[in-house]
């Protein structure tokens, strides 16, 4: 039994409101983080072994074939940094695209955590469906950003070992 109820139409018209606020919410929190923050290692960000450079996306995922379709957020706030395609080859354009990523990372991770919320005026099966929402909606986000990272870690590690440009 959810903690407010509603007639039907408003109980939607609310979800779809809620979601759109704490999708909006969320990006404009995350683009207002200075990227010198994203530059930084950090153990939230930081890609496993078992990744293998994001080629382990690309295994499961076969995350090429549809990576192009997401829609870049960008696009919609007109504001950040566009990801769908390099900004240069430089180590410095490769290590702010990878510091995008994990702040598109992050702000997919974030626009899951209101979905508990969701159960205060929606049925319990309604919750549920949100939490299910949440996550398939975002984790092809997450998945993208990742799989884009490694690959971009993999290159700029392999550039300063041997002391050239990433791509000349």
């Amino acid at each position: 039994m959810p903690y407010l109820s509603f007639p039907i139409f408003w109980t939607v018209s609310i979800d779809i409101f809620a979601w759109a606020f704490f999708h909006v919410i969320v990006s404009v929190f995350c683009l207002k983080l200075p990227l010198s923050y994203f530059l930084k290692d950090s153990v939230w960000y930081r890609l496993f072994a078992w990744e293998k450079s994001g080629r382990l996306w690309q295994q499961l995922f076969l995350v090429k074939r549809w990576k192009g379709r997401l829609i870049d957020g960008t696009a919609i706030l007109k504001k950040g940094y566009g990801k769908k395609k390099l900004h240069g080859t430089h180590i410095s354009d490769l290590n702010e695209f990878a510091a995008e990523t994990k702040r598109a990372e992050l702000t997919h991770w974030l626009s899951m955590a209101p979905a508990p919320l969701f159960f205060l005026w929606n049925p319990i099966w309604v919750g549920w469906f949100m939490i299910l929402y949440a996550v398939v909606f975002n984790l092809p986000f997450i998945i993208v950003q990742r799989y884009n990272r490694g690959r971009i870690e993999a290159i700029t590690s392999s550039a300063n070992k041997t002391g050239v440009r990433a791509f000349s």
